[in-house]
């Protein structure tokens, strides 16, 4: 009975209409979304440095400030940050806020922006990743793959409302390769993953292993199936024009110079001679297996020796940090640090649907291995392996490993489907719930749930609150209200305080402007006052901004005992400083320079 009524729901026949359940999908989340983030909205909570940033590009932007010109002048003026991003992700942003602004008014456009562009983009990705598991599952299965979806925190953390960066992007991107990768019409598929391909790297290079792997495999699909040269081709000619495109479109005055982090003519030139190679190489008929496979390999090498000959500088990290530089900011990036560095609580939310991921794409990569399913199985398997590996390299990784783990997740369920159809009802029902619970990563939440946690310590008390208070609009009304001047403050207060006050930071956390990171980080550690006063006169600062406790505090606390910053905290203030007065309940400490 049971079987026969799930065969009816699910018939194949019915899955014409698989798009209006996917809408149907979508729309319940972002309404779950919404009013999980309503409060944040309503105050403008941006969570992260990056969504600040973006917030004040795209007011920049629409303020009058060049297409290509990505400086943010408000981190230090005059010359401006250099910010490595695309105005592609600036679009849905401004174009909420100049639908809305009209009828009412500026703020309330930027909380219409900020809460409804992310929910968009997680519509794009949920329908890439529809398409992917129906190609490689099952028509029906991406109802399943929605749900375990759902529960990958980190993923979906990408698309919450106020979360305007680029990342979400860059997740949409990934996933549409994947359905590209699992297309059975090899020409379309090639276009798709091809074009996936240059919207990433016009974004940004974050996720430029996972798209060389992607490329890699469908080269290598090629080599197995010669019957794929129209996959190879589009996919050539897809990532030659759209990386074009995109560098035309997108590509900022900055990342237009020969620089390593971003889509400049360093990887512009990598990707238009690489899909020029792809093309080529489709268009021989070469029947020999190993002979396509030197091929490829030969391509590989001529265009990877060719790189490094052209830009040896581009060799090492993108970033290219001084070694001081590393010392005293990156290395105390949270999200840069592996996962085992975090904690067994946080390390097992982040790693429990990658694992899950990983064992259903191995089972499903074998069940494949006498079908036409096989390669697009291999590359899932790949990239899944690739990303849960990553996070012992950077925690970062983690929204990419969980979506990556959805497809293997999903096909390891559906296999064990009909076994839980032909259990009775209470049996049915108790083994579905723990099928989901496993595959989902949700048992980890349960384990964590079930051990109670150590009580936070009196200093992490004091980090915490400090964190919450800090950024939001009541306490920094004060500040705003004051005549508009450069502060000096940390690092990664920077981009909130020029996000919602009309004044200006010497730094915000952005690589290109390792001058500027210094200069900050060296006044809060050293142990002469003169250094943070020959800053702030060198940056035109008139005001010296501190959240006592914030997270960047405990590093000037803990590394410099003796420090600029401690100094201020224990009341030796120099001479050049006169306090400013905040309110009683003010979490900040303010002063003025007076010479």
């Amino acid at each position: 009975m049971g079987i026969a009524w799930v065969k009816r729901l699910f018939d194949d026949r019915q899955a014409t209409h698989w798009r209006r359940w996917l809408l149907l999908c979508w729309v319940a989340a972002a309404i779950w979304m919404l009013v999980q983030r309503w409060p944040g909205i309503i105050w403008l909570a941006l969570p992260d440095t990056d969504d600040n940033v973006r917030l004040a590009q795209v007011r920049a932007l629409i303020a009058g400030q060049g297409w290509y010109d990505l400086r943010q002048y408000k981190l230090d003026p005059p010359l401006g940050a250099n910010i490595h991003w695309s105005r592609l992700v600036d679009l849905p942003i401004a174009a909420v806020m100049l639908i809305v602004k009209p009828f009412f008014g500026g703020l309330v456009a930027q909380k219409a922006a900020v809460a409804a562009a992310p929910v968009m983009v997680f519509g794009a990705a949920l329908y890439a990743l529809g398409l992917a598991v129906r190609r490689l599952v099952a028509p029906w299965a991406f109802l399943l793959a929605a749900a375990i979806l759902f529960c990958g925190q980190n993923a979906m953390n990408m698309w919450m409302p106020l979360r305007i960066d680029h990342h979400g992007w860059q997740l949409a991107t990934l996933i549409l390769m994947v359905a590209g990768l699992a297309d059975p019409k090899p020409f379309r598929g090639g276009i798709t993953a091809g074009l996936a391909t240059a919207a990433s790297l016009a974004i940004g290079l974050e996720l430029l292993p996972y798209l060389a792997l992607g490329g890699a495999m469908t080269a290598l699909w090629w080599v197995v199936d010669r019957g794929q040269a129209d996959r190879l081709r589009g996919y050539g000619i897809a990532l030659g024009a759209g990386s074009a495109i995109g560098f035309a479109l997108f590509a900022s005055y900055d990342n237009r110079q020969l620089v390593c982090d971003a889509l400049s003519p360093v990887y512009l030139s990598a990707t238009l001679a690489g899909g020029a190679l792809l093309v080529l190489l489709a268009s021989f008929r070469i029947e020999a297996r190993g002979l396509r496979l030197a091929a490829v390999l030969a391509a590989g090498a001529l265009l990877g020796l060719a790189f490094a000959l052209a830009w040896p500088q581009c060799l090492g990290r993108p970033e290219r940090l001084t070694p001081e530089l590393e010392r005293l900011w990156f290395a105390n990036v949270r999200e840069a640090k592996p996962v085992y560095q975090h904690g067994w609580r946080l390390t097992l939310q982040i790693v429990a649907l990658p694992v899950a991921g990983v064992i259903g794409s191995l089972v499903a990569l074998w069940r494949a291995r006498a079908t036409d399913r096989l390669m697009p199985w291999a590359a899932v398997t790949l990239l899944c392996t690739l990303s849960a590996a990553l996070l012992l390299w950077q925690t970062r990784a983690a929204p990419a490993a969980q979506l990556l783990a959805v497809p293997g997740a999903t096909a390891l369920g559906w296999l064990l489907l009909p076994w839980l159809m032909r259990r009775s009802i209470p049996i049915r029902l108790a083994a579905a719930v723990a099928l989901f619970v496993a595959l989902s990563g949700s048992v980890a939440d349960l384990v964590v749930r079930a051990i109670p946690a150590q009580p936070a310590s009196k200093s992490r008390r004091v980090i915490n609150l400090a964190n919450r208070r800090c950024p939001t609009l009541p306490a920094l009304r004060p500040i705003a209200r004051m005549p508009a001047t450069t502060i000096l403050t940390f690092v990664d207060f920077g981009p909130r305080l020029i996000a919602v006050t009309h004044h200006s930071a010497i730094a915000g956390p952005y690589h290109r402007n390792q001058q500027a990171i210094l200069d900050v980080q060296h006044s809060f550690r050293a142990k002469s006052p003169e250094v943070a006063h020959e800053v702030m006169r060198r940056h035109g600062a008139t005001l010296l901004l501190l959240c006592p406790g914030m997270s960047e505090s405990t590093l000037y606390a803990s590394q410099n005992r003796d420090g600029f910053y401690m100094q201020l905290q224990r009341g030796q203030v120099p001479g050049w400083l006169e306090a400013v007065p905040l309110p009683e309940k003010s979490p900040f400490k303010l002063w003025k320079r007076i010479d």
